[in-house]
């Protein structure tokens, strides 16, 4: 390298004229300057070089650095995915099994469900046969009890027929005006009796069970024939009365009856109802009969 070239390489000048001594000591001053400030610019230069060597050689040194763990990066990355595509593969494989296995399962499981709601099935199927059996032999009962009891009525009714035609030629040796008329109830009634002669004959026809009674206004109830009887008030001018009835545990008021009016009332075990029948009203009292069937049919 040239060094102020310019200064050593220059021709040499003419011996200028002699100058006085001050400036000839600035001029060698100002030279001994220059020198020394080439000579640390030269030196700078020189460290200058020597650290972008040094910069180069550590700049290699970690590009190929680098360039090793890419390499070993993309070796340990090759293998992940290896690994990764491995434990897919592994588990793609597991899932497939997994998935056969519950559907294994569930097939078994549906299977045992159908085969339980099948046996449920034929026992409900059974016992609905066996109560329809049942259902069909108590129907098979009743039917022949229905049968028993129609011909056991049918043999009531005979006989009461036959003991109507029997009544009816008492009735017409006897002479008596028997009457039929309806009840309160808007029932037709038996042959009413308007006195003990009639009442009489009435009980040798045996249509009916006749008990005689003869209430007095009080306050307790007279039992006759399984009912109970209370004269609530009497009236001789109008031949009315009232009374007060209790029949299967049942109290009913008989409001403003009048003498040979039948009297109705259904009492439970019979289809025809009872009549009472008054034939004489006086001053708190009355007279007359309770008329009870003898055929007891349940009504319908």
């Amino acid at each position: 390298m040239t060094i102020q070239s310019g200064i050593l390489n220059s021709k040499p000048t003419e011996v200028p004229e002699r100058r006085p001594v001050r400036w000839s000591r600035f001029w060698y001053a100002a030279t001994t300057l220059a020198l020394a400030a080439n000579v640390i610019l030269f030196l700078n230069i020189r460290r200058l070089n020597d650290s972008v060597d040094r910069q180069k050689d550590a700049t290699s040194a970690q590009i190929a650095k680098l360039s090793d763990e890419i390499a070993r990066s993309d070796a340990a990355s090759s293998q992940r995915l290896e690994s990764v595509a491995r434990e897919a593969h592994d588990s793609a494989l597991t899932a497939e099994e997994q998935a056969k296995l519950d559907v294994r399962n569930a097939s078994a499981r549906l299977a045992v469900k159908i085969a339980r709601e099948t046996q449920a099935q034929q026992e409900a199927q059974q016992q609905a046969q066996q109560h329809v059996a049942g259902q069909l032999d108590e129907l098979k009962q009743a039917t022949s009890t229905t049968n028993s009891k129609l011909d056991q009525i049918s043999g009531d009714v005979s006989g009461v027929k036959g003991d109507i035609k029997n009544a009816q030629s008492v009735l017409d040796q006897h002479g008596f005006e028997l009457k039929r008329v309806t009840g309160d109830l808007g029932v037709m009634s038996g042959l009413i009796a308007t006195n003990g002669s009639e009442l009489a004959q009435l009980r040798e026809m045996g249509d009916r069970n006749y008990l005689e009674f003869d209430l007095k206004k009080s306050g307790v109830a007279q039992k006759i024939g399984g009912i109970q009887l209370q004269l609530a008030k009497a009236d001789p001018k109008r031949n009315q009365f009232t009374l007060s009835v209790v029949a299967n545990d049942k109290r009913v008021e008989k409001r403003d009856r009048t003498i040979n009016e039948p009297v109705q009332l259904y009492v439970s075990g019979n289809r025809q109802p009872y009549e009472i029948v008054v034939n004489n009203v006086k001053k708190d009292e009355v007279t007359g009969y309770l008329a009870i069937p003898k055929v007891t049919m349940a009504r319908r």
